[in-house]
């Protein structure tokens, strides 16, 4: 249950108070304060790292360019003589509580999942006295700065709110509050994944889950192959070099975001074999339903130590690109019959005496050795754990995405999970066959996944107290079969929203005080260049409650 406090989410007076996710503990009253012309944020820390004062420059930036009016009839007509009788906030008084560290923003971002402080406090008082936000460390000040651009609305040229005075003391639920973003079916250029994390950060998501290659393309420039790219990606002008890789992980950081990389293997690689065909079994084999989960088929030939040796040091040189403690190395939709057809692995088996499975211990010890030498820490997809008889430390972190019942499974074996089930949050699902030729098929996840069915999501479900501690957190993800620059904002936000506020704020959320908030949030994305789609006919949107299915 979310545990706040007080919260008036509508009321005759005030409409909508528009924070998402919703703080853990939450007071308010139904003053008018309007913001002063010359409104100041003032950082009362020493030495304050660059990153936080640029997020404070683009806090003021927002706060004065973000016009986003009420979502009320009106638009904030009614709330005109409040706003000309109301007091005004001269400043918010930021500071690190004594004996904290201030630290960058991205430093604090990037420390290993679970040790992250995001903690904050803020307080606006309705008197116009200073409002003062505090935490133990710069990322909590940063998610204390995204909360306080919501509380505020526009009218005339007046930034106000009429819910003076506000008290708020916040911390996060979950620390993996992600999105996964598949970047290999189709191409998405820089500028869309910076959109993407601008989002991302509005919501207080903390992961980005990077899908970078697959077995369509690789689009990702990494130092010592660089003819994976050169032969694999699209095209040219479709690449992902270091110096964007750069940009990425600095500009997610700045956001208080954490990169993780996926390099999925051994499944999902034939695109290796336009560069490295001698590392590939059954590449590009017809039909390809006998060996892959989708086209083209083709994966990793685990039981060559040529081909182990050549992907461990592909891995080390991709973990060197990026600065997160976790990297993914997949592990799902392993086809084991491609195997059994390709005479290189079956000779390799016969030589060195091994089963399959046993080929495909190896092959991860050494892969996960490489990544683990480089500081990582290694995610999986769940068939890693439940289908095939592989050694992994249990700090591996595994994704569970088949079904969400399969995470008990998981936490039986008493790994970390990630909650991405399909059945909640792909945001693919319901879009239609992709495949050609089939003018009666469906997307294999079907139905499509509302934001209220991702909303009712249970992170504890069928899980124990004693394994409660396992589950870090989830995400929504975005397989791009379907999906590319011009729909991707439409297909994300605000579903993925959705998630980002049952593992701030814990599951158990009602749905109908949930929608005039996600409202907000969507049109305050809208106000920042996110083409957020809209949830509900404008005339719903500003009658909360009128279109309930019960109205």
């Amino acid at each position: 249950m979310k545990a706040v406090t007080l919260l008036l989410l509508v009321s005759s007076a005030c409409g909508v108070f528009g924070l998402w996710p919703l703080p853990g503990s939450l007071s308010k009253g139904n003053v008018a304060l309007k913001l002063a012309p010359d409104f100041d944020i003032h950082l009362n820390i020493q030495n304050a790292p660059q990153d936080l004062m640029d997020a404070v420059t683009r806090n003021t930036f927002h706060l004065r360019n973000d016009k986003l009016g009420r979502l009320v009839v009106g638009r904030g007509l009614g709330d005109r003589n409040a706003i000309m009788h109301g007091n005004t906030l001269s400043s918010l008084q930021v500071s690190l509580t004594p004996g904290a560290i201030a630290r960058t923003i991205t430093a604090e971002a990037r420390l290993a999942i679970g040790s992250r402080r995001e903690e904050y406090a803020l307080v606006v008082p309705a008197d116009g006295s200073a409002a003062s936000l505090s935490a133990n460390s710069t990322l909590g000040l940063y998610r204390g700065l995204t909360t306080f651009e919501q509380l505020w609305y526009h009218w005339f040229g007046r930034i106000y709110t009429l819910e003076a005075p506000i008290s708020i003391i916040d911390s996060p639920a979950y620390p993996w509050r992600g999105f996964m973003l598949d970047t290999s079916r189709n191409f998405f250029p820089v500028s869309d994944i910076k959109r993407t994390l601008d989002a991302m950060s509005m919501v207080k998501m903390s992961q980005f889950h990077w899908h970078v290659v697959d077995s369509q393309s690789f689009p990702l420039e990494v130092p010592g192959f660089i003819e994976l790219a050169n032969k694999g990606a699209y095209d040219l002008s479709m690449v992902y070099k270091p110096n964007d890789v750069q940009d990425i992980v600095d500009y997610a950081g700045a956001r208080g975001i954490d990169v993780m990389i996926e390099i999925d293997i051994p499944g999902h690689t034939d695109i290796l074999s336009t560069a490295f065909p001698e590392h590939i079994a059954c590449p590009e084999t017809s039909p390809w339903k006998a060996f892959a989960a989708e086209p083209p088929s083709g994966q990793l030939r685990i039981a060559s130590s040529a081909t182990t040796n050549f992907t461990a040091e592909l891995l080390s040189a991709v973990a060197r690109m990026f600065p997160s403690t976790l990297m993914s190395t997949g592990g799902d939709e392993v086809n084991l019959r491609c195997y059994a057809q390709d005479p290189a692995t079956q000779a390799d088996l016969m030589a060195s005496g091994r089963t399959i499975e046993e080929a495909l211990d190896v092959f991860t010890q050494k892969t996960h050795g490489a990544i683990m030498a480089e500081g990582k820490t290694p995610a999986v997809w769940e068939e890693m754990v439940l289908n095939h008889d592989v050694k992994l430390p249990n700090e591996t972190v595994v994704l569970v995405w088949l079904s969400s019942m399969n995470a008990a499974k998981v936490a039986e074996k008493n790994f970390r999970i990630v909650q991405s089930p399909s059945d909640y949050f792909y945001l693919d699902c319901g879009g239609g066959q992709w495949l050609g030729n089939d003018a009666a098929g469906t997307s294999w996840c079907d139905p499509y996944k509302t934001w209220q069915k991702a909303y009712t999501f249970d992170p504890q479900a069928n899980i124990s107290k004693s394994q409660a501690h396992l589950i870090l957190g989830g995400q929504q993800l975005l397989w791009a079969e379907q999906s590319g620059p011009e729909n991707l904002d439409s297909i994300v936000w605000p579903r993925a929203a959705a998630s980002a506020e049952v593992f701030w704020s814990g599951p158990g959320g009602d749905l109908n005080a949930a929608l005039p908030r996600l409202h907000d949030i969507a049109f305050r994305m809208k106000q920042r260049g996110v083409q957020a789609i809209p949830l509900q006919p404008l005339w719903c949107a500003l009658r909360p409650g009128a279109c309930n299915i019960d109205a």
